[in-house]
């Protein structure tokens, strides 16, 4: 059980096979639900605790996991990096339109560019059968009562995976704007996707995820039409909690704003 958040660590593996699925559930050496959790330049200070309180014995408990999970996510790391292999991390709330970006972007540049998709969810196979039916290598971590992958979750999913050098590995995260933000996996860089039918408050309600992302992709922007969304507010949003942070707004479903998405994974890939 993790400590940080509560969350099990009865995570999945499942792979898509010729014509089926096959799975396995397994439990390395010592394994345990590990933490990372940088604030990634916020301003909440460590918590202050008397020895004899039980808080003090939770806290160093969640200090020694997290420094577990930075070892594997660094271990993660090397492994990518050794192979040239570009790990991007999607992260956003459910149903902002992760894995539709996902089928889109892999049907425009699967010709282009060797993709391989880890996926992660509570339960079900049902965005991994999606993005197979793309005729993309996908793998599903299944999480169970887990609310984000973490860097042995990734590990295993990369190790069932086997992605090919030189190319790139789309992680989709749980949806969650609270703890994939937390959890460094190895990855090169996290994006957050937030769509128009959310609240342009989003980043100020939720600064780790927008703080600890390099790229912000606003999607459904086909909608903008029939919701009440201020796009520019919620760029300003975004900017006050991470000023370095890009933005793109795109629909994935008709199309528009994809090339400058397609042309960040380019660069992403090059630079590897």
């Amino acid at each position: 059980m993790c400590v940080t958040c509560g969350c099990s660590d009865d995570a999945e593996v499942r792979v898509a096979g010729a014509g089926s699925w096959t799975h396995s559930h397994s439990h390395d050496d010592g394994h345990e639900h590990h933490h990372h959790h940088h604030d990634h330049g916020g301003s909440d200070e460590p918590r202050a605790v008397a020895p004899d309180q039980p808080t003090a014995r939770t806290l160093r408990l969640e200090q020694d996991i997290l420094a577990k999970n930075d070892l594997l996510a660094e271990r993660n790391r090397g492994w990518l990096a050794e192979r040239g292999i570009v790990a991007m991390n999607l992260m956003s709330s459910p149903g902002a339109g992760k894995t539709t970006l996902l089928e889109r972007t892999i049907r425009d540049l699967g010709g282009e560019l060797s993709i391989s998709v880890v996926e992660g969810d509570q339960e079900t196979l049902l965005d991994a059968e999606r993005i197979r039916s793309t005729g993309c290598r996908v793998v599903q971590v299944n999480t169970g009562s887990g609310c984000h992958l973490d860097a042995d979750m990734l590990a295993r999913g990369l190790r069932t995976l086997d992605p090919p050098a030189s190319s790139l590995v789309l992680i989709e995260n749980v949806g969650n704007l609270v703890c994939p933000a937390l959890f460094d996996l190895g990855e090169r860089g996290k994006v957050v996707i937030m769509s128009v039918t959310e609240g342009e408050d989003k980043p100020l309600k939720y600064p780790h995820m927008f703080r600890a992302a390099e790229l912000l992709i606003l999607n459904k922007i086909d909608l903008l039409p029939y919701v009440q969304f201020d796009t520019e507010r919620c760029v300003d949003h975004a900017r006050r909690v991470n000023p370095q942070l890009e933005v793109f707004q795109v629909s994935a479903t008709r199309g528009d704003g994809l090339d400058a998405w397609y042309g960040w994974l380019r660069t992403q890939v090059q630079r590897a």
